[in-house]
């Protein structure tokens, strides 16, 4: 390359955000100046530190076959095929990062693809930064949907900007930029994570591992997991292969022949470090202009699931300083129904999806998919992506474009109870038409001792009325607080309704 070179992120192909100021940024020799032009506007930006960036003015009308000049009057690059219409970026862990190829009727979906209206940026998943880092993200680009580069796409962003593209009339880019298995913490500065006490203690421990531990030690600790895993990995593959319905966790571990070791050794060049991915992925695409986030993450840090509302909030901020934008939207995923065999009952997922559902309700700008009956036993990886990605498309049609009421993008949402008849009345927003899909369950109530009963429940127009012969003066309720479970309430629109408790305080 040239020493004239804008942020990977640009390329031919890409598509441009509709209505927002257009940021593109590179690097240069200082003293020169950069000319970009686009649509008939012309900006100029000066080399500073070897660093520049240009804001164009926004565009108001979709369309495609655009061209974007960069010139420093020595060397010029010319983007064409741009389109202007609505960029998202997809964020989170295994479940955004799972490709279209490998999830439910992938290659049927593969197939026609093409027909879309959907391009794509892969931001390159790079741990850290050496010199491999800067020559394989200069190769990277925006792709238009076909059946070979679609393939490894992330079918939730892939479903989500169909569906949008079909209902905006417009073609949908989509900035991958996630990991599997990671925290949010690996989304946020190490800086702003140690302004708070507890989400510092993903520093911290971080700090405490490789503390006074030499390069050297920590490389052949790396390759010996590695080589472990390379072991494991198709053995645990293999197990579940024979047993897709009845197999266990632990079981698979023994036929794996030992107990996992993920994650890998927490190091330097570790994508599960505080901080890193937003240095190495996160920082790469932004500021990039664009409509907004979905997010699909939570599984990894259900270890500190109690801490997660504000671990969530503070990424959250984060990104928007980052983007300049005190408004972005970020439409997120509550975490589906999910177990193993055997730990069905365990509630930590519980405390997540009330954090994430808090995050909604508290931060403006946000919406929440409910994808709660789209979870599976034994699967951290449901297959079905189309649910997820669509009911995300629900959450933006609603909240950020304005095309659609609440009634149509939620299902039914607890706002509050009364006492009578020895039982508790549950009113829900977006109630009306609610159904059961089987027998009504999933209701538990309990007296002050907290001690909580199966409840029988009964739906009441917009309310669930629930009772327990065990229970004579109920004062709590909470609906599916479970890892994993049945689910049976939905709305009128086929959404199930978000799970609850009515107090935070009732443990």
């Amino acid at each position: 390359m040239g020493i004239l070179n804008p942020a990977a992120v640009f390329s031919s192909h890409m598509v441009i955000q509709r209505g927002k100021n257009i940021n593109v940024w590179g690097t240069c020799c200082d003293g020169r100046e950069i000319t970009v032009e686009f649509m008939g506007n012309k900006v100029t930006a000066p080399v500073r530190t070897h660093e520049w960036k240009a804001v164009l003015p926004a565009v108001n009308e979709y369309g495609e076959g655009y061209t974007m000049t960069i010139s420093d009057g020595i060397e010029t690059v010319v983007f064409d095929d741009i389109a202007v219409g609505e960029v998202w970026l997809a964020g989170g862990q295994s479940n955004m990062e799972l490709e279209l190829q490998n999830s439910l009727d992938g290659r049927e979906h593969l197939k026609s693809c093409a027909d879309s209206n959907v391009r794509f940026y892969y931001t390159k998943k790079n741990a850290y930064i050496d010199d491999y880092f800067f020559f394989d993200e200069r190769w990277n680009s925006w792709k238009r949907a076909s059946e070979t580069d679609s393939a490894c796409w992330s079918a939730v962003g892939y479903h989500f900007a169909k569906k949008l593209a079909s209902d905006l009339g417009c073609t949908v880019g989509v900035i991958g930029c996630n990991w599997g298995g990671t925290s949010a913490s690996a989304w946020i500065s190490r800086e702003t994570l140690l302004t708070d006490n507890h989400t510092r203690s993903y520093v911290d421990e971080y700090d405490e591992i490789n503390k006074d531990k030499p390069m050297e030690q920590y490389l052949r600790e790396l390759q010996e997991y590695r080589e472990w895993e390379a072991e494991w990995q198709p053995k645990i593959n293999e197990y579940y292969a024979l047993h897709p319905t009845d197999g266990n966790w632990d079981d698979a571990q023994e036929y794996a022949g030992s107990k996992s070791r993920w994650p890998e050794p927490l190091g330097p060049r570790s994508p599960f470090r505080a901080g890193g991915l937003y240095e190495t992925m996160l920082k790469r695409v932004m500021p990039y202009t664009i409509a907004g986030v979905i997010y699909y993450q939570g599984e990894s840090d259900d270890h500190k699931a109690e801490g997660y509302y504000k671990l969530l909030t503070m990424m959250i901020d984060e990104w928007r300083r980052g983007w300049n934008d005190d408004t972005l939207p970020f439409m997120l995923v509550q975490l589906p129904m999910f177990a193993n065999s055997g730990e069905e009952k365990n509630t930590n997922w519980c405390l997540i999806r009330e954090a994430q559902h808090r995050v909604h309700k508290t931060i403006a700008n946000t919406g929440l998919a409910v994808i709660l009956d789209k979870g599976e036993l034994n699967n951290i990886h449901p297959m079905d992506k189309v649910p997820v990605g669509e009911r995300l498309e629900l959450q933006a049609m609603c909240n950020v474009y304005g095309k659609i009421p609440s009634d149509k993008a939620y299902g039914p949402v607890y706002s509050g109870c009364t006492y009578s008849d020895g039982g508790m009345l549950l009113s829900f927003e977006y109630g009306e038409g609610m159904y059961a899909s089987d027998k009504l369950c999933g209701f538990e109530i309990a007296g002050e001792n907290r001690k909580y009963y199966p409840a029988a429940a009964e739906i009441r127009g917009n309310n669930v009325f629930v009772s327990s012969e065990e229970v004579k003066s109920p004062v709590y309720a909470r609906y599916c607080w479970v890892n994993y479970g049945e689910v049976t309430l939905f709305g009128a629109n086929g959404i199930p309704a978000a799970p609850f408790r009515t107090s935070r305080d009732d443990v």
